[in-house]
């Protein structure tokens, strides 16, 4: 973790592959373990060719809210710097927005959820 990491940022999907770490932010980063309680995973498939090198694959997960109350989506939880969140909306494709979100630890932290649910919000 750097100094000046300010931003917390919940990651459920490619944003905790080091592969993609290493090509976004320059480094490897350190997290912990928590959830998005009322959400449910489903997926998108990526036609952003950078994108799908980055991650090695077009298929990735997205989160919308569910009706199901026992639903959470598990992830990482990470602190960045405002860089590498600026580094992150640079990497998420339009499928995705950025929202406030509380963890079930919780947390408020940035995550990227569906687009579309998070327009209807």
């Amino acid at each position: 973790m750097t100094a000046d990491a300010t931003q917390l940022l919940f990651s459920y999907g490619t944003l905790q592959s080091e592969q993609v770490q290493l090509a976004r932010f320059g480094r490897l980063l350190t997290g912990t373990p928590d959830a998005l309680p009322g959400y449910a995973t489903s997926y998108v498939t990526i036609t952003d060719p950078d994108v799908i090198a980055a991650s090695g694959t077009d298929r990735h997960p997205c989160v919308l809210p569910s009706a199901r109350k026992d639903d959470a989506v598990e992830g990482t939880l990470f602190r960045i710097t405002d860089t590498e969140l600026a580094a992150a909306d640079d990497y998420e494709v339009d499928d995705y927005a950025r929202s406030e979100v509380v963890l079930r630890s919780g947390t408020t932290a940035w995550a990227y959820l569906d687009a579309g649910a998070v327009a209807s919000l």
